[in-house]
Protein backbone atom coordinates (compact mmCIF):
# COMPACT_ATOMS: atom_id res chain seq x y z
CA UNK A 1 0.00 0.00 0.00
CA UNK A 2 0.90 3.77 -0.79
CA UNK A 3 -0.15 7.17 0.30
CA UNK A 4 0.63 10.21 -1.52
CA UNK A 5 0.73 12.31 1.52
CA UNK A 6 1.37 15.81 2.76
CA UNK A 7 2.46 15.77 6.20
CA UNK A 8 0.82 19.53 6.77
CA UNK A 9 -2.56 18.43 5.82
CA UNK A 10 -4.87 16.97 8.37
CA UNK A 11 -7.01 14.93 6.11
CA UNK A 12 -3.53 12.61 4.86
CA UNK A 13 -2.33 12.50 8.79
CA UNK A 14 -6.12 11.37 9.44
CA UNK A 15 -5.96 8.66 7.20
CA UNK A 16 -2.36 7.84 7.37
CA UNK A 17 -3.45 6.85 10.69
CA UNK A 18 -6.48 4.83 9.81
CA UNK A 19 -4.22 2.94 7.63
CA UNK A 20 -1.73 2.58 10.82
CA UNK A 21 -4.76 1.74 13.11
CA UNK A 22 -5.52 -1.59 10.58
CA UNK A 23 -1.46 -2.35 11.13
CA UNK A 24 -0.30 -1.68 8.29
CA UNK A 25 2.67 0.54 7.29
CA UNK A 26 2.39 2.06 3.97
CA UNK A 27 5.10 3.48 1.69
CA UNK A 28 4.61 7.06 2.17
CA UNK A 29 5.61 9.28 -1.21
CA UNK A 30 5.28 12.86 0.07
CA UNK A 31 4.19 14.08 -3.03
CA UNK A 32 5.48 17.47 -2.64
CA UNK A 33 8.92 16.68 -2.34
CA UNK A 34 9.11 13.70 -4.66
CA UNK A 35 6.40 15.15 -7.31
CA UNK A 36 5.47 11.91 -9.02
CA UNK A 37 6.22 11.82 -13.13
CA UNK A 38 3.66 11.63 -16.14
CA UNK A 39 3.55 7.51 -15.86
CA UNK A 40 3.22 7.72 -12.04
CA UNK A 41 0.16 10.19 -12.91
CA UNK A 42 -1.41 8.27 -15.41
CA UNK A 43 -1.14 5.23 -13.56
CA UNK A 44 -2.69 6.35 -10.08
CA UNK A 45 -5.93 8.62 -12.51
CA UNK A 46 -6.40 4.76 -14.03
CA UNK A 47 -6.42 3.75 -10.35
CA UNK A 48 -8.60 6.42 -9.17
CA UNK A 49 -10.60 6.15 -12.43
CA UNK A 50 -11.02 9.82 -12.57
CA UNK A 51 -9.85 12.75 -15.00
CA UNK A 52 -6.86 14.37 -14.22
CA UNK A 53 -9.14 17.62 -13.49
CA UNK A 54 -11.31 15.99 -11.24
CA UNK A 55 -8.13 16.05 -8.76
CA UNK A 56 -7.10 19.50 -8.99
CA UNK A 57 -7.60 20.96 -5.76
CA UNK A 58 -9.47 24.14 -7.02
CA UNK A 59 -9.41 26.10 -4.03
CA UNK A 60 -5.54 26.35 -4.19
CA UNK A 61 -4.16 30.23 -4.87
CA UNK A 62 -2.04 28.99 -8.23
CA UNK A 63 -5.75 27.39 -9.45
CA UNK A 64 -7.63 30.78 -8.64
CA UNK A 65 -5.22 33.01 -10.22
CA UNK A 66 -4.12 31.51 -12.59
CA UNK A 67 -6.36 28.54 -14.12
CA UNK A 68 -9.64 29.19 -12.63
CA UNK A 69 -11.98 29.58 -15.89
CA UNK A 70 -9.71 27.86 -18.24
CA UNK A 71 -10.19 24.61 -20.36
CA UNK A 72 -6.98 22.27 -20.54
CA UNK A 73 -6.98 18.86 -22.25
CA UNK A 74 -6.21 15.34 -19.93
CA UNK A 75 -2.49 15.73 -20.79
CA UNK A 76 -2.21 19.87 -20.00
CA UNK A 77 -3.46 18.81 -16.82
CA UNK A 78 -0.99 16.44 -15.73
CA UNK A 79 1.58 18.54 -16.79
CA UNK A 80 -0.02 21.45 -14.72
CA UNK A 81 0.35 18.97 -11.65
CA UNK A 82 3.66 18.25 -12.31
CA UNK A 83 4.86 21.59 -12.59
CA UNK A 84 2.41 22.65 -9.51
CA UNK A 85 2.19 19.46 -7.02
CA UNK A 86 0.20 21.76 -4.52
CA UNK A 87 -2.83 21.04 -7.03
CA UNK A 88 -2.90 17.51 -6.77
CA UNK A 89 -5.50 16.57 -4.39
CA UNK A 90 -4.49 14.78 -0.90
CA UNK A 91 -4.05 11.97 0.24
CA UNK A 92 -4.56 9.42 -2.55
CA UNK A 93 -3.80 5.77 -1.61
CA UNK A 94 -3.19 3.08 -3.73
CA UNK A 95 -3.01 -0.83 -3.50
CA UNK A 96 -2.53 -3.16 -5.80
CA UNK A 97 -4.79 -2.13 -9.49
CA UNK A 98 -6.96 0.21 -6.84
CA UNK A 99 -6.77 3.61 -5.84
CA UNK A 100 -8.77 5.95 -3.50
CA UNK A 101 -8.58 9.67 -1.73
CA UNK A 102 -8.40 9.72 1.57
CA UNK A 103 -11.66 12.32 1.78
CA UNK A 104 -12.80 11.61 4.02
CA UNK A 105 -10.42 9.18 5.11
CA UNK A 106 -12.55 6.71 5.99
CA UNK A 107 -12.43 6.06 2.19
CA UNK A 108 -9.35 3.74 2.91
CA UNK A 109 -11.53 1.69 4.84
CA UNK A 110 -12.54 -0.43 1.25
CA UNK A 111 -8.90 -1.71 1.29
CA UNK A 112 -9.08 -3.36 4.62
Amino acid sequence: MKIYHNPRCSKSRETLQLIRNHGVEPEIVEYLKEVPTTAELKDILMKLNLKAEEIIRKGEPYYKENLKGKSFGEEEWIQIMIENPKLIERPIVVKNNKAVLGRPPESVEEFF
